[in-house]
């Protein structure tokens, strides 16, 4: 069974006036304590901003806040997606768009937001997963079997009884002709 957009989509929707400052802006981001707002002008989206535009495009260029309209630093060109559509469609379209949130437009109307956290909210297993790899991660690699069945790293070979010397997996004849060179 699919899930849609509507179903997990983030809702009411932040929005900024295009005429705006990036001051005003970067206010209500710290207000509704969150890192993206949807453009508008006369009500309608016409760009997304999120606060890495506004680090990138104000702070790290050392511009005045209070002097730079949103429209001025906004991205124009923004990945929206229906409330209707798959999750799956979704995911696929924040990765071509290298996006972390999409706002979510019905009839050219602003409904929600859908970010990746609503989507990792949908499921609990992703979180597993991710703990999982984090330990992985952190804890050091520790051989428990002497031997285990595979490609012989010396011959090629499969076999059912390879055995770990050194840093190879041998099978019983590598490891007898490396045992009769030495």
């Amino acid at each position: 069974m699919p899930i849609y957009v509507k179903d997990v989509m983030s809702k009411p929707v932040y929005t900024i006036d295009a005429n705006k400052s990036v001051r005003d802006a970067a206010n209500k981001i710290k207000e509704v304590r969150r890192g993206f707002l949807v453009v508008v002008h006369s009500k309608n989206p016409v760009g997304v901003l999120s606060d890495s535009d506004i680090i990138g495009r104000i702070v790290a260029t050392d511009a005045k806040p209070s002097k730079v309209k949103v429209k001025d630093v906004m991205t124009k060109y923004f990945v929206s997606i229906g409330s209707n559509e798959e999750i799956l469609t979704a995911v696929r379209k924040m990765k071509r768009g290298n996006v972390n949130r999409l706002p979510v437009i019905d009839n050219g109307k602003i409904v929600g937001v859908l970010s990746l956290t609503d989507i990792a909210r949908t499921s609990p297993e992703v979180e597993d997963l991710l703990e999982q790899r984090l330990k992985m991660k952190e804890e050091p690699y520790e051989l428990k079997d002497e031997h285990t069945s595979g490609v012989c790293d010396s011959c090629d070979n499969y076999s059912n009884d390879l055995r770990r010397v050194g840093d190879q997996w041998l099978c019983e004849d590598c490891k007898e002709d490396l045992a009769s060179e030495s």
